[in-house]
């Protein structure tokens, strides 16, 4: 019953379609941070070494319509590149509709590096890639189909549908300035990107229009080390190693519904605990609390996995009841890792000081 009253649904919608201007929505992930270039492609290479994410969502788990996205990118930071920045790759995708519908972005990432002092960087980067709807018109029961007695046994003769697949180009670019204070206990980022420039059209009937709607996107995350220490990369945890306190904010406007979360991180012995706020800002007022737990484990000095669960808990709004939302993150590090022989520390910043361990002040392990 649950999954005809979903197609009925789907099925209203597609024949609203071609009389209006159909808008779609990216993911929000809580866990904006485990998808770095996913936020704003300037991450990309932001930190030497090879970095390789995978995130999974699981909203309204307990809804009749669950909506699952999943998550991968890999960005390698090297300056021995030209720009002496990064290359990344993303993959997404989620199912909405009740699996009707499938929605596949790939892309590439590449990152510019932009030296301003020992302890100041700023970087820009751009996203080209695919954008791919694709719909099961299989599943979809239309007026043809149903008899007034026994229901849906005809074969449909609706055939005004011209493609079940659309492919379109789509581009992104932002920026982000990356800071650190001269003891090093204090780093942190600010930036600002767009996404889905050009509003690729993706309906999938050729008489309407489904323009993608442009994604603006700004963020700001500070890290405060609470003393000299250890670094979060150590290979193991000790007694001396300082506590790592992380305060981010992230803001999104897509289609005139805006969002704004913030929240923080702690790191301490490997073990990281959160907690972020989540809420639209525009028509229909939706909030949630996020809670985090995660672990980090060194295989060696430079090589490391992270595992991060968040719970996205309703506390107001429509949409309490569905569930909220599970997300899992693993993220794959190594750090000293160098493919044009400029990654692992190398090619730090003008007069940055080549004593630290990592290559520079703009060169610390990323808190994540």
């Amino acid at each position: 019953m649950k999954k005809r009253l979903c197609i009925l649904c789907l099925l209203v919608l597609v024949w609203i379609m071609p009389l209006t201007t159909a808008l779609g929505q990216d993911m929000n992930y809580t866990q904006y941070f485990s998808a770095p270039l996913y936020v704003n492609p300037a991450f990309t290479g932001l930190n030497t070494g090879l970095r390789a994410r995978f995130l999974f969502r699981d909203q309204w788990p307990s809804a009749p319509i669950p909506f699952k996205s999943y998550y991968f990118s890999a960005d390698l930071g090297d300056r021995g590149l030209p720009g002496a920045g990064g290359l990344g790759l993303q993959v997404e995708s989620d199912n909405p509709g009740v699996g009707l519908i499938n929605n596949l972005n790939v892309s590439l990432t590449i990152g510019v590096r932009i030296p301003i002092t020992s302890f100041m960087v700023a970087q820009v980067g751009v996203k080209a890639g695919i954008m791919q709807r694709k719909i099961n018109y299989d599943d979809l029961v239309f007026t043809s189909s149903l008899d007034p007695r026994y229901g849906n046994i005809y074969q449909n003769g609706f055939t005004d549908f011209n493609a079940n697949k659309r492919v379109v180009p789509d581009f992104g670019a932002g920026g982000i300035l990356q800071f650190s204070s001269t003891e090093g206990n204090i780093t942190g980022n600010v930036g600002f990107a767009v996404d889905h420039i050009f509003k690729p059209d993706v309906s999938f009937l050729s008489v309407g229009s489904s323009q993608y709607p442009r994604k603006w996107v700004g963020h700001l995350d500070l890290v405060f080390a609470t003393g000299p220490g250890g670094s979060s990369s150590a290979m193991y945890a000790s007694a001396s190693e300082p506590l790592k306190i992380n305060v981010g904010a992230l803001y999104m406007n897509q289609a005139n519904l805006n969002s704004l979360q913030f929240g923080l991180n702690l790191l301490k012995y490997n073990l990281y605990l959160g907690c972020w706020y989540k809420s639209t800002l525009t028509g229909v007022v939706n909030s949630a609390c996020a809670v985090l737990a995660g672990y980090k484990y060194n295989f060696y000095e430079n090589m490391s996995i992270k595992f991060m669960y968040s719970y996205d808990i309703q506390i107001s709004g429509a949409l309490q009841g569905t569930g909220g939302a599970h997300e899992i993150s693993l993220i794959l590090e190594f750090d000293k890792l160098s493919i044009f022989g400029g990654g692992g520390g190398g090619g730090s910043l003008p007069g940055g000081g080549g004593g630290r361990k990592y290559g520079g002040a703009m060169e610390c392990p990323s808190f994540y």
